[in-house]
């Protein structure tokens, strides 16, 4: 039985996954989720597979898993996958930055994608205090990440884990939503390296790019 996710095109937490997946090897039965139509806010949607009414989610057989994160952990450990490291120490690392991701890095890149672009879409004004905030924390956070990058092609180790994927998700949204990470030469260095040396990271840019631009272009928004 193939592995399902649930998802729309245009979410940078759904290619988390689907980078992860692709580097792994692991097929995955694509449903579409619009978001912009709601689909993932109906009761059966909700009922059956996540009561936050949020994308991505993987169904496998019996199992059903949402946030990214656990859902590439997941994935993981069904091919014991160095993904997630190689070391006993390793994994603790890339675990302490995946957590770290979630807390101190896409909260905050999600908020400002939600002013700029949600809001803007909605046609309702931005709260601006709130921006300065996030960008505020966002900063913070780069600037702790473009230090640990001095030197480094990847977040832990010398190979490609699921803490490079799990930070690397906010540069999906980077040029719609505006987020500062340009200010950061190492960050900017690291994730031109992961375009470059990783085909399904490039891959699911482009399919996360056509499906917003499309979406963009039908309701007649430029950002």
């Amino acid at each position: 039985m193939a592995i399902k996710i649930y998802g729309d095109a245009g979410s940078g937490s759904l290619r988390r996954v689907t980078t992860a997946a692709k580097i792994m090897g692991i097929p995955l039965e694509r449903i579409n989720v619009d978001l912009f139509k709601g689909e993932s806010q109906t009761e059966a949607f909700r009922s059956q597979l996540n009561p936050h009414g949020l994308t991505p989610v993987l169904e496998d057989g019996d199992t059903i898993l949402w946030e990214s994160s656990a859902i590439n952990l997941y994935l993981a450990a069904k091919v014991e996958s160095p993904l997630v490291g190689t070391t006993q120490e390793e994994r603790f690392q890339v675990l302490q930055w995946m957590f770290w991701s979630g807390e101190q890095w896409r909260t905050f890149t999600t908020t400002i994608f939600d002013e700029r672009v949600g809001k803007t879409v909605m046609d309702v004004p931005r709260d601006e205090t709130l921006i300065a905030f996030a960008e505020s924390k966002i900063r913070a956070a780069a600037g702790v990440l473009d230090q640990h990058l001095v030197g480094r092609r990847f977040m832990v180790g010398d190979a490609l884990t699921l803490a490079d994927i799990d930070i690397a998700g906010p540069f999906s949204q980077v040029d719609r939503a505006k987020f500062p990470f340009g200010e950061f030469p190492n960050l900017v260095t690291w994730h031109d390296n992961l375009l470059r040396s990783f085909p399904a990271w490039a891959e699911t840019k482009a399919e996360v790019d056509n499906r917003m631009d499309r979406f963009l272009a039908s309701v007649g928004v430029e950002l």
